[in-house]
């Protein structure tokens, strides 16, 4: 379908089980292009709790595609894919265009190093608070924080208003 909106959930090992599976699932079932994206394609990473997804693109080849939105779940995984300047750059390049960019519990340190915080109000898993705050950004602790294009929540509780609000910032 032409006005499908296309989705990157980022993935690298140690995600956390529940912040990655329930924004794919909610995002598959309201129609969305939704891909795995990790540092390779066709790779299989295992979250916190040993269960595990396959990535369908890689963030070489997701750099050189438009999206909609982009998803990074939280767990170990946000730390280990903000050292990759390729996952950076996708995050920025989403922000750039006008894409929403969502980031739970931890997921915001990427965004951190994509430069994308600086004046904006966020929220997070309180252990990346002072990342955020040094960074620029006016941390708040609330279930979800929409500020403009981009959407915080700090953890699996707050997975449906995080999602609510996702899926409004697609007009979906």
């Amino acid at each position: 379908m032409a006005d499908q909106k296309r989705v990157a959930v980022l993935v690298e090992r140690d995600y956390e089980d529940l912040e990655l599976w329930y924004p794919y699932l909610r995002l598959v079932e309201a129609g969305c292009n939704v891909s795995i994206v990790g540092p390779e394609a066709d790779k299989e990473y295992l979250s916190k709790h040993g269960y595990p997804i396959k990535s369908c693109t890689c963030m070489v080849d997701a750099n050189k595609q438009q999206w909609d939105a982009v998803v990074v779940p939280g767990g170990w995984a946000p730390d280990r894919l903000r050292r990759y300047p390729e996952m950076v750059e996708l995050v920025r390049k989403v922000n750039q265009q006008g894409g929403i960019v969502a980031a739970i519990c931890h997921g915001p340190s990427l965004l951190v190093s994509a430069d994308i915080v600086r004046g904006k109000k966020v929220t997070s898993y309180d252990a990346i608070k002072d990342d955020l705050i040094h960074a620029g950004a006016n941390w708040t602790d609330a279930e979800v924080v929409v500020d403009g294009n981009l959407i915080t929540s700090r953890t699996p509780a707050d997975l449906v208003p995080f999602m609510k609000a996702v899926l409004a910032g697609l007009g979906l």
